[in-house]
């Protein structure tokens, strides 16, 4: 652990989950408080290729880089979850915010129905079929 990270360490740890997300949440209000939707996506797609390369590393030889991916993917972390779909969770929720009231009104529904199917396609992937019946009520049950 380096020094920085000692140091949300200490500064975060005594905080719990739901406190850290408040910060998070109030914090990003306040950076993008300024930001048109068209500079919101900018920082966006500046930021994503950077954030994939310093995760599987700059120098990494191929062997190294699939190493990388290897480890977001399937990783554990102390939430159990691996870090890739750990850090998704996190960020296409807000990703889809930013970017869904700028898309053009005639695309939103075709994409609504494609992001709804793959939830529920892939979230219930490896159920029994009264699990996923389960699952499906569940996520529908207030829509």
């Amino acid at each position: 652990m380096d020094m920085m990270e000692e140091m949300m360490d200490k500064f975060l740890g005594g905080m719990s989950k739901e406190e850290k997300q408040e910060m998070m949440g109030k914090m990003m209000d306040k950076f993008f408080a300024g930001m048109t939707v068209e500079d919101k996506q900018k920082m966006m797609a500046e930021m994503m290729p950077r954030m994939m390369m310093g995760m599987m590393g700059r120098g990494a030889d191929e062997g190294g880089k699939a190493e990388a991916m290897s480890k977001m993917m399937g990783g554990g972390r102390e939430s159990g979850m691996p870090m890739m779909p750990q850090m998704m969770t996190e960020m296409m929720p807000t990703c889809l915010g930013m970017m869904l009231p700028s898309m053009p009104q005639d695309k939103r529904v075709g994409f609504a129905r494609e992001m709804l199917s793959t939830l529920l396609e892939q979230g219930s992937a490896g159920m029994s079929d009264e699990e996923k019946q389960e699952f499906r009520a569940k996520v529908l049950e207030d829509l």
